[in-house]
């Protein structure tokens, strides 16, 4: 038999959503590529291990290239940690790595696009659009919120992306980035992937956007509540701060961001009426002082921890 090498690798952290996740491997089966490419599965439910059988019921089912695996310390960076070191170490000859996660579907065309848009800009980290469908039908303020809301930008060079949920990274990143992984203290608050990214813009690696790589995230209802999106603003400005200190240490530091927190919040109400008299709602009008008094809850030292599951019993 021949061996298989993969020019790509498509890595999925994956975390109690079975069905979520048969849902993305399946969309992988349909991909329209004309080199090979291999996925790598991390379960992160060390108790459970749902993904884990549903990982190796696909490939035994379609002979795909990959790797199924259990992450047994709870923290979604340390999921994608692992999934990025195992194709790496697996699959030598792939220079591009890709993730997806387990409540997304990739369009057909999803992986190739990422690929050639990598090649023709000789880009080092490529994202995508991820569009919404959402399992319930959703009101106007939940349509009209900034968090649901897709990147609409040419396919071509760009100052940074933010999200892993659509991405894609060369080996060239991983080899030549200092600390090469997803920082941990993100596991359960989020936003590991936009501290990376923001690493690597600061290391001179080149971004770009692939419009065509178009990635469907499924929304449950449980995400559409006012108190969880606006947890998540809350969140979104936790994060924020958090990355801005990581690179303003000291005292110097915090009173530069001190000051920008207070001049965030002035301009956050701003911003909030801009918003209300644009969409007529209030949901999206509480987003940007949501986000400020995250700025400030985080410069006090207050996090939410959204992402820390109970174990089960």
């Amino acid at each position: 038999m021949t061996e298989i090498r993969p020019e790509a690798v498509v890595c999925i952290p994956s975390f109690r959503r079975p069905e979520g996740l048969r849902k993305t491997l399946q969309s992988l089966a349909a991909q329209q590529v004309e080199f090979p490419f291999a996925i790598v599965v991390v379960d992160n439910d060390g108790e459970g291990q749902a993904g884990l059988g549903v990982a190796r019921q696909f490939f035994a089912e379609t002979r795909f290239t990959g790797q199924a695996l259990v992450e047994p310390t709870q923290g979604n960076c340390y999921a994608i940690n692992t999934a990025f070191r195992t194709a790496r170490q697996t699959y030598p000859s792939a220079q591009w790595f890709l993730m997806i996660d387990d409540d997304e579907a990739a369009s057909p065309v999803w992986l190739a696009e990422m690929v050639k848009t990598a090649k023709s800009f000789g880009a080092d980290i490529v994202g995508g659009p991820v569009n919404r469908e959402f399992d319930a039908p959703a009101p106007k303020s939940v349509l009209a919120h900034p968090l649901f809301g897709s990147i609409e930008a040419p396919t071509g060079e760009v100052d940074q992306i933010h999200g892993s949920g659509n991405c894609l990274i060369s080996r060239r990143v991983f080899d030549g980035l200092d600390k090469p992984e997803f920082d941990v203290q993100f596991n359960f608050l989020g936003g590991g992937d936009m501290d990376f990214f923001t690493r690597c813009r600061r290391a001179g690696f080149k971004f770009a956007w692939s419009a065509d790589a178009v990635i469907i995230e499924y929304v449950p209802e449980t995400r559409m509540a006012p108190r969880w999106i606006m947890t998540r603003s809350l969140r979104t400005g936790i994060i924020n701060y958090s990355i801005d200190r990581a690179h303003r240490p000291g005292l110097q530091g915090g009173l530069l961001l001190g000051a920008k927190n207070v001049v965030s919040l002035g301009l956050s109400v701003i911003r909030a009426v801009s918003a209300f008299a644009k969409t007529g709602s209030l949901l999206p009008a509480t987003h940007p002082p949501l986000m400020s008094v995250g700025r400030m809850m985080a410069s006090v030292g207050v996090t939410l921890n959204p992402y820390k599951a109970a174990k089960k019993t």
